[in-house]
C-alpha cells in the first residue's frame, strides 16, 4: 500500500486542483471526523472526469441533461478517489470543503466545519474497488497521523450524518475492509 504524507494540508502525492467552493474553517474548530461519500457523474458513469467539473464549477450542461438540474450547486469534497485509485485533492484538510449539506454527527450540526469529506467514484449498489480502498485507507492513515483527534470511531458514512437526504456510500461500501486496510496502513 503507497504511503501517503500531508504537507501544509495537502495530501502528498495526489493531484490538485483547487475548487472555489471552500471556505475557512472557524477558529475553534479541528478535524477530527472524516466523512465517505460516493459520487458518480452522470449518475451510475464512471471515469468521464466529471466531479472535476462540478467541483470547479465548470461542468457543462450540454453533455447530460442531468447537469440541469445540478449546475447551480457550489459544493466540493476534499478528496475524490476514482475507480483506479487516482487520488485528486480539491481543498486543503485545514479549510473547509462544501461536502456534508445539512447534517449532524455526534450532536453538532455543521459537519463540514470539523470533518473531511472524501468522495469515491462509485454508487450505492456498485461494489468499489479494491484500488479505492488501498487509495482510503493510505489517505485515512495519513489524516489520522496529521490530526490526532480523528479515529477510526469517528470515520462515518454521508448516511450516517444526513441520513434523511443521503444514502451514500451505500450497502455497497465494505466498513470492514476498509477498516482491516486502514489498521494496516497504520502500523
Amino acid at each position: 500500500m503507497q504511503m501517503l504524507a500531508i504537507d501544509n494540508g495537502w495530501l502528498v502525492p495526489a493531484r490538485r486542483l483547487v475548487s472555489p467552493n471552500q471556505d475557512a474553517r472557524p477558529a475553534d474548530a479541528s478535524v477530527d471526523t472524516l466523512v465517505v461519500h460516493g459520487i458518480t457523474l452522470p449518475p451510475g458513469r464512471f471515469g468521464h472526469g466529471q466531479v472535476d467539473a462540478l467541483f470547479t464549477n465548470t461542468l457543462d450542461v450540454s453533455r447530460a441533461a442531468f447537469y440541469r438540474e445540478i449546475a447551480h450547486l457550489r459544493v466540493s469534497a476534499h478528496v475524490l478517489i476514482e475507480r483506479t485509485g487516482a487520488i485528486t485533492q480539491y481543498v486543503g484538510f485545514d479549510d473547509r470543503a462544501w461536502h456534508a449539506g445539512q447534517s449532524c454527527f455526534d450532536g453538532r450540526t455543521r459537519v463540514n466545519d470539523f470533518a473531511v469529506g472524501i468522495e469515491l467514484e462509485g454508487t450505492d449498489d456498485c461494489p468499489y474497488t479494491p484500488a479505492q480502498y488501498r487509495a482510503l485507507a493510505a489517505t485515512g492513515a495519513a489524516l489520522m497521523r496529521a490530526y490526532p483527534m480523528l479515529t477510526r470511531a469517528r470515520m462515518v458514512g454521508h448516511s450516517d450524518i444526513a441520513p434523511e437526504r443521503k444514502t451514500d456510500p451505500g450497502p455497497a461500501f465494505d466498513w470492514a475492509l476498509y477498516f482491516d486496510l486502514l489498521e494496516r496502513a497504520c502500523i
